[in-house]
């Protein structure tokens, strides 16, 4: 691929995490587009580029996300200085665009379909990826001492099936639907709620809280769930703010990317006499 002065990344998955990645390269100089499903199942609403899939537009952290339907309308958005987030649940855009940097966000605990040949740089997060295989390097996304860690060789720690703990909770900060059906919430993204209270409606079923905090994150309304979905996040720390800024994981898990498409752009551009 033709060296280009402003290198394009494409970040596969727009919820908190893969949000968390696309911010930091976007304020680090690569234009950014972000793909996800046409409705995706985001909870973090507030933080996540995905949103603007339903809403048009979202700002996070000062971050303007446009929604495009065509890959080439991104580039409208880039000379505005907007990133942009498209429908695009299969990578299409990979091809047309023909990115410097692939970021696989989709946290689907497996690879739905990125390969190595993708782009110069291929990253993935989380378990379900081989760095040398599937992807350049994988980072690692599980709570504690290696949190955000490059891995250039192997996989990242396999999945626990524990949420990670925020406040002392794990498990029980995290609301499931109880039955299958359309989702609407009851409660707002940053509210204060007590154990037990109402939060959501999914049919006829109401959904409480499972402990007392604040409303980290909620399903969009209308969304179509099925039993067992994570449909919101309560967090008991109790501090509204932190639900309208990228989580410290997210910020440690873009900061693994950054390393790891750094050290592989130096590289390549090394190697193609650019430096």
């Amino acid at each position: 691929m033709a060296h280009r002065d402003i290198p394009i990344a494409i970040v596969k998955g727009a919820g908190d995490l893969g949000t968390g990645v696309a911010y930091r390269l976007w304020k680090c100089g690569f234009r950014v587009l972000c793909t996800d499903l046409e409705k995706p199942l985001v909870i973090r609403r507030t933080v996540a580029f995905a949103s603007a899939l339903y809403d048009g537009r979202i700002t996070v952290e000062g971050v303007p996300c446009e929604r495009v339907f065509y890959a080439d309308e991104a580039i409208y958005l880039w000379q505005r200085n907007t990133l942009a987030v498209i429908a695009d649940p299969v990578g299409r855009v990979v091809e047309s665009l023909q990115p410097e940097v692939v970021v696989d966000a989709i946290m689907a605990k497996r690879n739905v379909g990125t390969t190595i040949h993708d782009a110069p740089c291929v990253v993935a997060l989380g378990p379900g990826f081989v760095a040398g295989e599937d992807c350049h390097a994988v980072i690692e996304t599980q709570r504690g001492h290696d949190l955000g860690r490059v891995i250039w060789s192997g996989s990242a720690s396999p999945n626990t099936g524990m949420p990670g703990k925020v406040g002392g909770e794990d498990a029980r900060r995290v609301v499931r639907a109880p039955r299958d059906g359309l989702f609407y919430g009851r409660r707002a993204i940053g509210d204060s709620v007590e154990e037990g209270e109402v939060i959501a409606q999914i049919e006829d079923a109401p959904v409480h809280a499972p402990l007392g905090g604040v409303l980290r994150g909620l399903l969009h309304d209308g969304v179509q769930v099925s039993a067992g979905l994570k449909v919101a996040d309560i967090d008991p720390r109790g501090e509204p703010r932190y639900c309208f800024s990228i989580s410290d994981k997210a910020l440690a898990i873009a900061g693994g990317v950054l390393e790891a498409v750094f050290s592989m752009r130096e590289r390549w551009q090394t190697a193609n006499g650019k430096r």
